[in-house]
């Protein structure tokens, strides 16, 4: 995006600290996309039902965000080109075409998930009725216009703000819950039956597979070129190299603890309960059940978690809009006032939703199950972003010194066909019905 390149100044020769605080934010806009709403039930549900044994699952998926952000961030930095131009560059114009439109598919159905998780949460809070929940987000555009104005250090304060109330309100929960700290740690540990329980196995598929979302690459490729350093100098590429490392893998740090907080908090409240746990409204409902959370149930559980549910999916839609900005000058070129290409963008993605809104009668569960059609697209564009941006990172040529090792090469293949055939085993369990 070429109105935030090199907008915000960095140091090069103060310390540790100071440097890194320059260079934090793009990190807190890149862990938004692994910790909002779409993940929120996967999470909680895993912990529900199965304790703490898929602690290990969140862990390992955790890991291979930060890898693949790292080569997200050192792509655009390196080249001063994101991930789209670069995939452009190197297809044919039918191509380009095809791949634009598949990744605008797959930022529409992320797009989908925060319009539904902030819908649901306005009727949890205030009673306003699903559909009219959803067209008040479409104005969620008109904010991100305002705020970009006033800089894009603003957006990831707010953005980074935000993070900390999902996190400081699911750490209460988490506290009153009162999880077993032991078996906790033991949970961290990857356990054999994952792979034998057919159960577990689904729903561990379901973390893994949903965990890394294209549009993230596209995001992180493009405003991690933001920091304004010397691209001529290899010294000043190799420090924003790293700290954009360093503040890619804090943030990506702290949306792992809310998802361990979120699995936490379903093994330590609702464990053995056989609640039905499928939807936003029915954890809400479960937050201030005494039969169900014990104790600890409390209408205030219930509303923090509206709070932080209406927080991610804000956090989510700013990501979102930016990426779906990225995409289009990447792979299109197409030319048209900033507002405009940004209304078209949040327009694509809530059509959908108020289609169902209007077709169930403002059905909340019927509307819900609008995300799991919309990860299908996810699933289907993930191929298209990791293999390319693996390649492109790999190679000398484009990357020279910055070039990805064989280690990190052949790692980074290894993980992106593993993704790809679980996307692909998710897909045809969700659409084939068991024999």
């Amino acid at each position: 995006m070429e109105e935030i390149n090199d907008t915000v100044e960095v140091p090069t020769d103060a310390g540790f600290f100071k440097t890194l605080l320059a260079y934090s934010g793009p990190g807190a806009l890149v862990a938004v996309g692994y910790m909002d709403p779409g993940n929120w039930v996967t999470s909680i549900a895993g912990g529900a039902q199965f304790k703490y044994k898929l602690l290990s699952v969140i862990l390992i998926s955790s890991l291979i965000a930060m890898l693949l952000q790292y080569m997200a961030a050192k792509l655009g930095i390196v080249t001063g080109r994101d991930l789209a131009q670069l995939t452009r560059d190197r297809t044919s114009r039918v191509g380009g075409f095809i791949l634009w439109v598949i990744t605008e598919l797959a930022i529409m159905a992320t797009d989908i998930a925060e319009i539904i998780g902030s819908a649901i949460a306005l009727k949890l809070l205030f009673n306003i009725p699903v559909l009219w929940g959803v067209i008040i987000t479409a104005f969620d555009v008109l904010l991100l216009l305002v705020l970009m104005k006033l800089g894009f250090r603003k957006i990831e304060a707010i953005v980074a703000t935000l993070i900390m109330v999902i996190l400081f309100v699911f750490l209460y929960e988490v506290i009153l819950a009162k999880p077993d700290m032991g078996q906790m740690v033991v949970g961290f540990v990857p356990d054999p039956k994952i792979l034998q329980n057919q159960s577990m196995l689904y729903l561990s598929l379901g973390i893994v597979g949903a965990t890394v979302m294209p549009h993230n690459l596209y995001l992180h490729s493009s405003i991690s070129q933001a920091r304004k350093y010397d691209r001529n100098d290899s010294k000043s590429v190799h420090q924003a190299v790293r700290f954009s490392t360093w503040d890619s893998n804090i943030q990506l740090t702290l949306a792992f603890i809310v998802n361990t907080l979120l699995l936490l908090l379903g093994a330590a409240l609702f464990y053995g309960t056989n609640s039905d746990l499928g939807r936003f409204v029915d954890l809400f409902n479960a937050l201030q059940d005494p039969k169900v959370a014990g104790a600890v149930a409390s209408p205030v559980l219930s509303i923090l978690f509206a709070i932080a549910l209406l927080a991610s999916g804000q956090n989510s839609t700013i990501t979102g809009t930016l990426s779906g900005q990225i995409v289009m000058e990447g792979f299109v070129h197409m030319k048209m006032k900033l507002w405009a290409r940004r209304v078209i963008t949040r327009l694509m993605s809530i059509i959908p939703v108020i289609t169902f809104a209007i077709m169930y009668n403002g059905n909340e569960a019927k509307i819900e199950s609008l995300l799991t059609f919309s990860q299908v697209f996810l699933s289907v564009a993930l191929p298209f972003s990791i293999f390319p941006l693996i390649k492109f990172t790999s190679n000398k040529e484009l990357m020279g010194e910055f070039a990805n090792n064989k280690l990190i090469e052949y790692l980074g293949y290894f993980i992106a066909i593993v993704l790809t055939i679980l996307n692909v085993w998710l897909i045809y369990t969700t659409f084939v019905p068991a024999v």
